[in-house]
């Protein structure tokens, strides 16, 4: 009798534990427009910086790996946009696609078309990304993010 008792409660811990898995589908297609709208907030923010939309934007921890081999932190990212050692004129963003991990974590893929004017020489950049958002305090923010440049 105790075994079955035990065998009904693994059971019933199973069945549990797989609705709380298939319930997170759910909520991840839920979910895409919020970060989408922080990744289209950040586009904006790197155009036009200011630190404050700058620090809501990207994770305390931000690895930020650019197409020439440097990595950023979040402070030398949002110092290098701040200072315009990396000045957006314009920053286009095409073929994005968002999939949501689970509740707390999305991955999202873009090229980004830009003009630019890094510490006051002109030029372009055509870039494939690849962003890590992560859910914070309620709010998505950029917590990796790997550039590769479009090979022609």
């Amino acid at each position: 009798m105790l075994i079955r008792k035990f065998i009904l409660a693994a059971a019933a811990t199973a069945v549990f534990a797989g609705c709380a898995a298939s319930g997170g589908s759910s909520n991840s297609a839920s979910a895409e427009p919020a970060v989408a709208a922080a990744a289209e907030r950040l586009r904006v923010a790197m155009v036009d910086p200011t630190p404050a939309a700058l620090r809501a934007l990207v994770a305390d921890d931000l690895s930020y790996g650019h197409s020439g081999g440097k990595v950023d932190t979040q402070a030398s990212f949002i110092s290098d946009l701040l200072d315009r050692k990396s000045d957006f004129v314009t920053i286009a963003i095409t073929d994005q696609t968002i999939k949501v991990v689970d509740g707390n974590t999305a991955i999202v893929r873009h090229t980004l078309t830009a003009d630019t004017n890094d510490s006051g020489k002109p030029g372009k950049v055509a870039l494939k990304i690849l962003g890590i958002w992560q859910k914070q305090g309620g709010e998505w923010k950029l917590l990796a993010r790997q550039a590769v440049r479009l090979t022609t």
